[in-house]
């Protein structure tokens, strides 16, 4: 019997929760639940439509409702949060690491977040609030404060005997942080080190300088290319005084760089990267109207330039018909480019300092795609129609056309960049509108100069 693929196995899973869902067999569900993981939990929840979600939540076991929750969503976990009240949510962050309690706080209205914060005991409120200081996007933001600290001056002997009293170590150590009686931040001393070092050793001379800490007020997307760049498993998060705030493990880091992927892959289609799929159809339709009215308002300027060879138009049919071909070229060719930049931007590979090269590389590609492309179509026309001028008209317009979409796919969305707008989000509307300009620009002007 074939394997099935993980997909395909948590959408059979799916199906047998809704046909028991549909059934009104509640206990049999409440079962089919119980023994999934969290991260499961949650795709079924955010597979499901608002209806059925709801009940979904009710049948799942309130000892999991805070690893779910850490696992929806934004979209999701808010119409969630919606139905629970405030001391039933100050229950559920008791299990919940500080980073992941402080996103889901963030969602709330203010009346029901003081109303939680109130509801937890002081060490716990203490932590969120510390987390809760920071930007939702930097390291302070995202950091947990569970670590072990040891003192550099003592021994690897001490440090085992600790370790052994405290009993259990935090999820994801690699290392242990060494501060001074101040608490600022000394060094990292590794897990395998401690283990492997004789009891009488010094930490101090332990310490790997290779560790490095991470300020506080770090953008999230640097934290994670650090930790792509050194391998860590986990970083030491510092104040802009050195003392030592907490750290950030590499769980936390690929939810950034998966958040990072759907952004993109949603902005490039103008949609709201945490969109729920099955939210309801007015907000659904309110969110996508305002870039439909964008692109509506450049394709309305596409027409305006159509609209001015309207005479030659009338007196060549074919040209009617070939006026789409030049536009439709240089969009592709020109979004090739706009998403290898934008991939470039997002990995930290294209910056000012090389930006002029990559813009002089891509005017080159254009220009060798727009011959190469030019003589084709040319080649075609030419032998369609026979009518070798109509062919060179077409052919002149590919090439300006690609070789503008080179252009235009390297300098927007660093131009966008500049002016703290999402390259994703807008690139393409504005490089499509460059595109069908210059090419219907190109071909009917040409034809206009030459036929007319």
């Amino acid at each position: 019997m074939p394997e099935i693929s993980e997909q395909e196995y948590t959408q059979l899973r799916l199906q047998q929760v809704n046909d028991a869902l549909g059934s009104g067999m509640f206990v049999h569900v409440r079962k089919l639940l119980q023994n999934m993981p969290a991260y499961d939990l949650a795709l079924i929840l955010e597979s499901s439509p608002a209806k059925s979600r709801n009940v979904l939540w009710q049948l799942v076991d309130p000892d999991h409702h805070g690893e779910v929750l850490e696992e929806l969503n934004e979209e999701v976990r808010k119409g969630i949060l919606k139905s629970m009240r405030p001391e039933k949510l100050a229950a559920v962050a008791e299990g919940m690491d500080v980073d992941d309690l402080a996103e889901v706080l963030r969602t709330l209205p203010d009346s029901v977040y003081q109303e939680v914060l109130s509801s937890m005991d002081s060490q716990d409120r203490g932590r969120v609030e510390a987390a809760l200081s920071y930007e939702e996007d930097t390291a302070g933001g995202i950091m947990n404060t569970d670590t072990i600290t040891i003192r550099p001056d003592v021994t690897v002997d001490v440090v085992l005997r600790y370790l052994r009293l405290k009993g259990e170590l935090p999820d994801a150590t690699d290392s242990f942080y060494v501060v001074d009686r101040k608490d600022y931040f000394v060094g990292a001393v590794t897990l395998a080190s401690i283990v492997t070092a004789k009891p009488e050793v010094i930490v101090s001379t332990l310490i790997d300088e290779d560790i490095e800490a991470v300020n506080a007020d770090m953008d999230e997307t640097d934290v994670a290319q650090l930790f792509e760049r050194y391998d860590w498993v986990s970083a030491p998060v510092i104040d802009n005084e050195g003392h030592l705030l907490g750290r950030i493990t590499i769980d936390d880091v690929i939810d950034i760089i998966r958040e990072d992927a759907e952004h993109n892959m949603m902005t490039m289609a103008g949609l709201d990267d945490e969109a729920d799929t099955f939210a309801p159809v007015i907000k659904s339709t309110q969110q996508r109207s305002i870039w439909l009215g964008v692109n509506l308002i450049t394709a309305l300027l596409a027409v305006a330039v159509s609209s001015m060879f309207e005479g030659i138009l009338s007196q060549l049919a074919i040209l009617a018909v070939l006026n789409s071909l030049v536009p439709s070229m240089g969009g592709v060719a020109g979004n090739q480019t706009l998403t290898l930049v934008i991939r470039g931007m997002a990995l930290g590979h294209v910056g000012e300092s090389n930006a002029r090269s990559l813009l002089y590389k891509e005017l080159f590609v254009g220009i060798l795609n727009g011959v190469i492309w030019a003589l084709l179509i040319a080649t075609v026309v030419a032998l369609w129609q026979q009518n070798l001028l109509l062919g060179a008209i077409i052919a002149f317009a590919m090439l300006m056309n690609m070789t503008a979409a080179g252009i235009a796919g390297v300098t927007i969305p660093l131009l966008l960049k500049k002016m703290n707008i999402d390259p994703a989000l807008a690139g393409s509307v504005i490089l499509t509108t460059v595109t069908d300009v210059v090419g219907i620009f190109a071909f009917l002007g040409t034809a206009t100069l030459l036929l007319g």
